[in-house]
């Protein structure tokens, strides 16, 4: 009962907070709300979970994750009020104020990654996740992955639009969530394990995931 009442509570917030974007669904605000909730629910359903075997491997992951995340969003916010500049977006009445930026930001995180912000929300919900491994959770995250995907595109699609040729520039230099080092490592690590391997399908599997996480999160 308790749960549900914080998830009822929380959804109310997020309404009254999204209400323009929810009007918009050509805005980024639009599916950024729908992460919001999918994270909610995580939070809650594996909210008996956190501090069980909190040394286990997979849940020092988890913490890794969560920690990585706080610090994400408070150093972007910080970077965004010191560099990012205020005005009035007109054309995006959805925004939250502290999105208006007039500059590109490309400052302590905003240097390699474009959406340090949703990389946060990223990060907190796989760590949530990852404090209980279910198939519903598992959907849940896939869901929640997708989602910020679909937000930072919008926005990047937003950005070109008012900052034209130099966001476009900005994009070619940075990943959208996950560090271009990381990106390499990850390549590395991909291609050696396919080589060790001499099963066709687990090289298959592993090609493809690493096709998936370069086209959607790098």
């Amino acid at each position: 009962m308790t749960r549900i009442i914080i998830f009822a509570l929380s959804t109310l917030i997020f309404i009254y907070l999204s209400h323009r974007a929810l009007l918009n669904p050509r805005s980024h605000g639009f599916y950024r709300f729908f992460v919001f909730e999918i994270i909610l629910i995580l939070l809650l359903l594996n909210q008996h979970h956190w501090f069980s075997e909190p040394f286990s491997s997979i849940h020092i992951i988890s913490w890794l994750f969560l920690g990585f995340s706080i610090y994400l969003v408070i150093q972007a916010l910080i970077v965004l009020r010191q560099c990012g500049g205020h005005g009035e977006r007109e054309d995006m009445p959805e925004n939250f104020s502290f999105e208006n930026t007039v500059n590109i930001v490309e400052t302590g995180s905003y240097r390699y990654i474009r959406h340090p912000m949703y990389g946060s929300l990223l990060f907190l919900a796989w760590g949530t996740f990852l404090k209980h491994v279910t198939i519903l959770n598992c959907g849940m995250v896939i869901t929640a992955t997708i989602l910020l995907i679909a937000v930072s595109k919008v926005e990047e699609n937003e950005n070109i639009a008012y900052f034209g040729q130099p966001y476009i520039d900005y994009m070619r230099r940075t990943n959208m969530f996950i560090p271009q080092f990381f990106s390499a490592l990850l390549h590395k690590t991909c291609k050696e394990k396919q080589e060790n391997k001499g099963n066709v399908q687990l090289n298959g599997f592993i090609t493809k995931t690493r096709h998936l996480l370069t086209a959607c999160l790098l």
